[in-house]
């Protein structure tokens, strides 16, 4: 005999099946996806679904960064570069109307950055208004030049500053690129004292000789000699001796000084015609004798 199955109407509870357990399983995953993906914020993993009441957000906290540039020129040339443009011959319109965009950004967050740049918005405008305007007959005759001349020399100028700033940028830095290093030295406590070579010593006294004479002092002597003296000197030996060689005059004295005063005593000898030179023939023995006085 089957027993009968307690239907609903009698009071009794249903067993619920295994595809009831998995429908309610996906309904949660699902309530669970969707408030993961309404949540703005995750606290400790936990998705947050609003604000607290006592959240304080700084002012500049949702602050958008622009392409950062050092300047108006860097910011020039960059608009010129990225679009390929030639900066011998720039399209004043169209770099004027990209200049102008940033320039309007910068002014919302910034006005003391945007003064430098809104000066040389002005510029580019005063140039482009002299591109547009015809020129005058007087204008004509002159031959005014090109008005963006002189924005090309300095973009050029500033071009060249920035590589060579760059390229000195890319050598190696210390504390940048690499480390210098280090490696620490155990001090004993006993002294180690090193081996002298007796070379080496040699070299130190050679060098202590060569700075002593660097501090020599060297005196000169001053030797007093009469011109008088030796003329008397002169007349004595010629008094002993009739005929005197030349060479044998001077033997005998010692020093250079004393040699030039007995021949400057010789030749004052010869001027007063005390004494005689002679010579038999060309290149024959020079003789010294006393003159002849006449009786």
């Amino acid at each position: 005999m089957v027993p009968e199955q307690a239907s609903p109407e009698g009071g009794a509870d249903p067993t619920p099946d295994d595809g009831a357990i998995l429908d309610a399983e996906l309904q949660s995953s699902l309530e669970a996806h969707d408030a993961a993906e309404a949540a703005i914020a995750r606290l400790y993993g936990e998705p947050l679904l609003r604000l607290p009441n006592d959240l304080y957000i700084p002012p500049d906290a949702l602050e958008v960064f622009l392409d950062a540039f050092e300047g108006p020129l860097d910011l020039l040339l960059y608009l010129i570069r990225k679009q390929n443009f030639n900066i011998l011959d720039i399209p004043m319109a169209q770099v004027t109307l990209q200049y102008l965009e940033y320039v309007e950004q910068i002014r919302k967050s910034n006005l003391e950055l945007a003064a430098e740049y809104l000066l040389m918005a002005a510029m580019l405008i005063e140039i482009k208004s002299r591109m547009l305007l015809p020129k005058r007959q007087d204008e004509l005759i002159e031959d005014a030049g090109d008005p963006r001349a002189e924005l090309v020399r300095r973009l050029l100028e500033y071009e060249q500053i920035k590589l060579a700033a760059q390229q000195v940028g890319s050598l190696p830095q210390l504390d940048r690129d690499f480390q210098r290093p280090s490696l620490p030295v155990e001090q004993g406590l006993a002294p180690s004292w090193p081996h002298v070579n007796p070379h080496d010593l040699q070299r130190a006294w050679m060098d202590v000789l060569r700075r002593a004479k660097l501090t020599q002092h060297h005196r000169i002597g001053r030797e007093e000699l009469s011109v008088r003296e030796h003329m008397s000197a002169i007349l004595r030996t010629l008094q002993s001796n009739r005929f005197i060689e030349f060479s044998e005059l001077f033997h005998g004295q010692a020093s250079v000084p004393v040699v030039v005063v007995h021949f400057v005593a010789m030749l004052e000898l010869a001027k007063e015609t005390l004494i005689e030179i002679t010579q038999a023939e060309p290149f024959a023995p020079i003789y010294v004798r006393l003159a002849y006085s006449p009786a």
